[in-house]
């Protein structure tokens, strides 16, 4: 029962905090800037589809939070946590090392490690899969989904780098944003 009990509280708070994260880049809640200014920093980046890729990151927080806050549909929460975590150093943090004091990816490898060890775990026993009986298939749903993960950030990148690289070189026939 102490177990549970931990799980459920893990659940809740990382769950909540990632809500919020994703309150912040959709709507500007939480001192946010909202779904505009999340599609204008990500154009910065050279990401192609900037305005999809902000709602990607902002639904996978807020609605990733969720599932795992409620515990529903798991491991898609934790899935969704680790998608933008991956995300998140990639794009933003790698650059400044580790520590996040210099900008740098600790945090998000925290939340990507406690997803990824929480999406491998059961669901605890104070959940609604629980409470509804429902079981996606484990570890197949986890490993799938990570694998999915890992190719549109693989495909978010490599389409940002050859942008970037065109656009160096002064090319004609860039894709607009």
């Amino acid at each position: 029962m102490t177990m549970d009990v931990g799980l459920l509280i893990l659940q809740v708070v990382i769950g909540l905090l990632m809500m919020g994260h994703g309150a912040q880049k959709l709507f500007g809640w939480f001192g946010g800037q909202g779904l505009r200014a999340t599609t204008d920093w990500l154009a910065g980046m050279g990401l192609r589809a900037p305005r999809f890729w902000a709602l990607m990151a902002g639904l996978a927080e807020f609605g990733g939070g969720l599932l795992f806050a409620l515990g529903l549909f798991h491991p898609l929460g934790p899935l969704a946590i680790i998608a933008v975590m991956i995300a998140a150093i990639a794009l933003v943090h790698w650059s400044h090392g580790l520590w996040i004091s210099n900008g740098g990816s600790e945090y998000s490898l925290v939340l990507l490690v406690l997803a990824a060890v929480m999406g491998l775990w059961e669901p605890g026993a104070y959940t609604l899969d629980r409470f509804f009986g429902i079981a996606l298939p484990q570890p197949q749903t986890f490993w799938i989904g990570l694998i999915f993960i890992l190719v549109a950030v693989a495909f978010a990148l490599l389409t940002r780098q050859h942008r970037l690289l065109t656009a160096s070189t002064g090319s004609a026939g860039q894709v607009a944003s």
